[in-house]
């Protein structure tokens, strides 16, 4: 980000996560070899500690440190920063998470910048997908126990008076997996049939049938079936998992770019990989019979599933990454990126059928109402957009839609609510630690989360809409 990396050509390549603290790592051991070589009694028993940006004087008297660099005011330790963060993408990606590093414009603002604070230093972030692609904190970093807040919607008007927050208690503690948990999904058609991937590769199934739940059992459930290390690659991180509509199939998006799909039984059905960049979302079609993908190397891939090949695969985010997908039809689909644009693009050809134009920044998740008629996108700018997508435009481009306004920093996710009986309702979650819940026609903010005490990077509703 210092580097301005993201207005350099060298943006689509793939930079391996931990690289500058590890170049950094081996610039601190020569100077240290530098400043000891002649190995005499002074050096050897140098007690004063290493800095990057200051002349090294030996020193019996200095207070021995672990530090390789000194921790300073608004500074941090490089050791410490090297082993107790997770610098991996997601790109960022694209914070990366890793990707998560094609992340553009810096906010003007401080308000419109996130940050996080590694071991007591601030780090900022330009944009959710900046963080989403560079950096994932550690194991035992997560932040204090979410509250999940319940919302009733028989009426607009009583979904915000009845609306509170409650903490719950686990039920049951799903313990198997060795490393951090970033993506999980129940079967559409199996009840208590879940599915979690994690930061090794590793996915487990779980069988959790409702109403099972025993807070006193003293046996924690376990998985049915556990597939390890299903990349290997060390930059094997899973980044999506979605069902097919009819519960046979499981897609699994990875950072090593391959796509993977196994069965409800965990075989292995197919494995591609013919994107060049970090997967960020795979999702099948409504009747099953595709699947397309977004990935860090500006394309999307749609798959036929019955005949195990690619279909087409498509470059409409030139010299940007797309970063989500979403089904509007079985012909259909719509993909966004960092070029903060969306394109909706029809698989009889390989042009974008129409694009949606409006948008100040990345464009990081893309979802589709249940009725199929019109979309909801967030993005980097702070904002999400509502698009009317069931008449035919005369226009190309489209550069209106109802605009939600609220949230101070970049948007992370967007969900419609499954029950309209209140009328079309969305929810977004921010890194200004807060979720919203808004009325999609008129674009007023109906309901404000304050629970969060860090940056929300995901919601989702009950399937009946009463709760978020």
């Amino acid at each position: 980000m210092e580097g301005r990396l993201d207005h350099s050509h060298h943006i689509k390549k793939h930079i391996p996560r931990g690289e500058l603290i590890e170049r950094l790592s081996k610039a601190l051991l020569y100077a240290e070899v530098e400043a000891h070589w002649k190995g005499d009694s002074f050096t050897k028993n140098c007690k004063s500690p290493f800095s990057l940006l200051e002349r090294h004087v030996c020193s019996f008297d200095s207070n021995p440190t672990m530090m390789l660099a000194p921790q300073k005011p608004g500074g941090s330790n490089i050791a410490m920063l090297a082993g107790e963060t997770g610098i991996k993408r997601k790109s960022i990606s694209p914070s990366t998470e890793d990707a998560r590093a094609e992340k553009r414009a810096r906010k003007a603002a401080e308000d419109n910048h996130a940050t996080m604070a590694v071991d007591g230093t601030p780090v900022t972030f330009d944009s959710c997908s900046t963080m989403r692609r560079v950096l994932v904190e550690p194991p035992g970093s997560a932040s204090k126990e979410a509250k999940p807040s319940e919302l009733q919607l028989p009426s607009l008007e009583n979904a915000v008076k009845k609306s509170k927050t409650k903490r719950l208690d686990p039920v049951s503690l799903l313990q198997a997996h060795k490393a951090e948990v970033f993506v999980v999904a129940w079967s559409p058609t199996t009840p208590g049939q879940l599915v979690s991937g994690s930061r090794d590769a590793t996915v487990n199934y779980w069988d959790i049938p409702p109403g099972s739940y025993d807070a006193s059992n003293s046996s924690p459930p376990r998985p049915t079936l556990t597939l390890s290390n299903i990349a290997p690659s060390p930059q094997a991180d899973l980044t999506s998992i979605d069902w097919s509509p009819d519960g046979s199939l499981v897609a699994i998006g990875s950072y090593d770019s391959a796509l993977r799909i196994y069965t409800s039984a965990g075989k292995a059905y197919l494995k591609d990989d013919h994107h060049k960049g970090p997967i960020f979302a795979a999702k099948f079609s409504p009747s099953g019979q595709w699947i397309t993908t977004a990935s860090l190397d500006s394309t999307s891939c749609v798959w036929d599933i019955k005949n195990k090949r690619l279909y087409r695969q498509y470059r409409n985010h030139e010299e940007a990454c797309c970063l989500d997908v979403d089904w509007i039809d079985d012909s259909t689909f719509a993909s966004g990126g960092s070029d903060r644009v969306v394109h909706i693009v029809s698989l009889n050809g390989t042009r974008p059928i129409q694009t949606l134009r409006g948008h100040d920044g990345e464009v990081n998740m893309i979802k589709c109402n249940p009725s199929r008629t019109r979309l909801a996108t967030c993005s980097d700018d702070a904002t999400a957009r509502i698009w009317n997508i069931e008449r035919p435009h005369s226009e190309n481009s489209i550069t209106t839609g109802v605009v939600l306004k609220g949230h101070k920093r970049c948007l992370t996710s967007i969900k419609w609510c499954p029950n309209n009986q209140a009328g079309e309702l969305v929810a977004t979650a921010s890194f200004d630690f807060t979720a919203r819940l808004w009325d999609s026609v008129t674009g007023d903010c109906l309901k404000v989360f304050t629970d969060h005490t860090k940056y929300v990077f995901a919601l989702s509703f009950s399937p009946d809409g009463s709760c978020l």
